[in-house]
């Protein structure tokens, strides 16, 4: 009974599959693809051999009753055996004496009448008629070529290939005459043909295993060695550790992109060690700062001599602005330490809604400064948060670097954002670093700030696919440009 494969058992011969090695897996299925293969050509040279000995049998039975293929030549002894034949119609063999093989290459020759009776010829033995040969004798086609059973002269019962040709007896009558050849000397090559096939297929599948196992060993050495340096890394965290980039093949492709990636990793962990060292140095500044202030009040306390009044005052206001400037630190610290996304969040933002909003900020930052704006509507895609934050670091830089009473212009047109100040400006030994984290110029280190605005300002706009540059201002002060991608009609 055959057993029909259920869902069950092709998941569990998955399983048994997944559970060898690879290299196991990959010299089965090499083993299998060559076996396949050896099989395949041994069923087709069996096949071939086995058409042509027939294709052979064919050309001999059609050579048999003449020349060319031909009716029967006027032969005196084979008209009067056949005409007896047909008169006296027997199914059964006559006259088992050595066939007289009047006919060419047939053993055995019978005559087929109209009605669909064999009529057996003296010493040519016997055929079973065929429906295709009762067609042939009745005129319904001129011939037919079939295999069939017979009984050879000596009594030997045997498969043989039939050739059946019509035939028109003397009295005018249609009939047929058969001739056969026995297919003893087909199928006994053809069996030894097979079981030469099917040593030759046994040995083919043993030399592909064998074979597949020298290639799967030869093919997966560079896998070894990358899982080797994959090893290494994990258990030693050494990810300055390069596999051998030799060729252009998947393996060395593997490799490559083995090598970039923990060239990133070493440069992810490097920022990373470099961000905790610099926030923990900027951090410790305000802390301490934070720290002798509050020790002050707190020794005023426990020894109860009152501080001035305007003593605590300032006492509290430094308090109050190293907290503020403490929270903005560590606000940019989780700015800096969001991972990039690979996809960051692309929502319509009004650029010229979130410029105006923050310039409102700006006044209240500097009061005693004149902020101008000139903006035209401009909608752009990303992170309106971050957008916001971007901007407002801008303006801060501009409103922190401004002089007493002076004048900060920010504008919008054509996708581009401006912020100009009229400060002491940047050196130009200084503008390739000013996006760096932490960097802050020697004139500005006695002002207040962590050195990560600009920093935040070149991610975000980054982000969005824009670009940001700063620049000496005509007539002295910054200018910093802003350009991003969007377009001035919302989106419909």
């Amino acid at each position: 009974m055959s057993r029909r494969l259920t869902p069950r058992r092709l998941t569990l011969r998955r399983l048994t599959l997944r559970r060898l090695t690879l290299r196991a897996r990959l010299a089965l299925l090499t083993a299998a693809a060559v076996a396949l293969a050896v099989a395949a050509c041994a069923a087709a040279s069996w096949y071939l051999t086995r058409n042509q000995l027939y294709r052979e049998l064919d050309r001999r039975l059609g050579t048999a009753g003449g020349p060319g293929g031909g009716p029967p030549p006027p032969m005196t002894v084979f008209e009067r055996d056949l005409n007896t034949a047909l008169a006296f119609c027997r199914s059964e063999p006559t006259g088992l004496e050595a066939g007289r093989h009047l006919f060419g290459p047939s053993e055995i020759t019978q005559a087929v009448d109209a009605r669909g009776r064999g009529c057996t010829l003296p010493g040519m033995g016997s055929l079973e008629v065929t429906a295709a040969d009762v067609a042939v004798a009745r005129g319904e086609r001129d011939g037919a070529v079939h295999d069939g059973v017979g009984v050879t002269p000596s009594g030997h019962r045997t498969d043989v290939r039939i050739r059946t040709r019509q035939l028109t007896s003397v009295d005018g009558s249609t009939a047929a005459v058969s001739f056969a050849i026995s297919l003893e000397e087909v199928e006994g090559p053809l069996d030894n043909l097979a079981l030469l096939l099917v040593a030759v297929t046994a040995l083919g599948v043993l030399a592909s295993a064998g074979a597949g196992l020298m290639i799967a060993r030869a093919s997966l050495r560079p896998v070894d060695e990358l899982t080797g340096a994959v090893e290494h890394i994990a258990r030693t965290e050494d990810l300055g550790t390069r596999i051998p980039e030799e060729g252009t093949d998947e393996i060395a492709r593997l490799s490559r992109s083995f090598n970039s990636m923990t060239s990133a990793l070493a440069a992810s962990r490097e920022r990373q060690r470099s961000l905790i060292a610099d926030a923990g140095h900027e951090l410790r500044t305000p802390l301490t700062s934070l720290r002798t202030n509050i020790d002050l009040l707190l020794r005023s306390e426990a020894t109860g001599r009152d501080l001035p009044e305007e003593a605590r005052h300032n006492l509290l206001v430094s308090v109050k602005a190293q907290m503020r400037e403490l929270s903005s630190l560590v606000g940019d610290l989780l700015e800096l330490a969001r991972p990039e996304e690979a996809e960051p969040v692309r929502a319509a933002v009004e650029l010229h809604e979130v410029v105006a909003r923050a310039v409102e900020r700006a006044r209240l930052r500097g009061p005693g400064l004149t902020v101008r704006a000139a903006t035209e509507p401009w909608y752009v895609l990303g992170d309106p948060a971050s957008l916001e934050r971007a901007v407002m670091n801008l303006l801060d830089n501009a409103v922190k670097f401004s002089p007493p009473g002076g004048t900060v212009e920010v504008g919008l047109a054509g996708g581009e954002l401006t912020v100009r100040d009229h400060g002491p400006g940047i050196p130009a030994e200084d503008l390739p670093h000013v996006f760096e984290r932490f960097w802050r110029s020697p004139s500005a280190r006695s002002l207040p700030g962590s050195g990560l605005g600009l920093s935040i300002v070149a991610r975000v706009v980054g982000e969005c696919g824009g670009r940001v540059t700063l620049e000496p201002a005509d007539g002295g002060g910054t200018r910093a440009r802003v350009r991003l991608p969007g377009t001035s009609r919302p989106a419909a």
